[in-house]
């Protein structure tokens, strides 16, 4: 008896991460967790690899799920396969275009608080009505969801 118990109980941990996983909507946002990940053409190991992540935190935008690795779109549109293990549910974004203002509060008027340039990434741990709270080394400020790559432009978050 003491046997299948824990029989069970293994089997019920490996299979529910891939019952969550398959209730997740498609497409959602993560975060690139490893020092080095590699983006390959397919699901495995065995096909190439395309690119070298060399950057924690670049928000990605999962397209599919295969067992172990995840469809990925990356700031530039460049699209392939990672391992799901390489991946955080931390929710980042990174600024696009020119040099945008990050405010004292969620309003054009508030207060200029930083400026960030194209390409830094900051957390997200907030989003309304067009702005999210962006948090760069903790520096943190309100930024227009139109001027980062992270998150949806209707989103809401916490």
């Amino acid at each position: 008896m003491m046997r299948f118990t824990f029989t069970a109980i293994i089997l019920a941990a490996l299979v529910m991460p891939g019952a969550a996983l398959a209730e997740r909507k498609l497409p959602y946002w993560a975060s690139i967790s490893a020092g080095k990940a590699r983006m390959r053409s397919g699901p495995g190991r065995q096909f190439p690899a395309t690119w070298m992540y060399q950057r924690v935190g670049l928000p990605v935008k999962v397209l599919e799920i295969y067992p172990n690795w995840r469809k990925i779109e990356d700031p530039d549109g460049t699209t392939g396969w990672v391992q799901g293990n390489l991946l955080s549910d931390n929710r980042t974004a990174i600024v696009m275009g020119g040099i945008h203002e990050m405010r004292g509060a969620a309003d054009a008027s508030a207060p200029v608080v930083w400026r960030a340039e194209p390409g830094v990434v900051g957390a997200l741990t907030q989003c309304d009505r067009g702005w999210c709270l962006f948090d760069v080394k903790g520096r943190t400020g309100y930024i227009e969801i139109a001027h980062i790559w992270g998150a949806k432009p209707d989103e809401r978050l916490p």
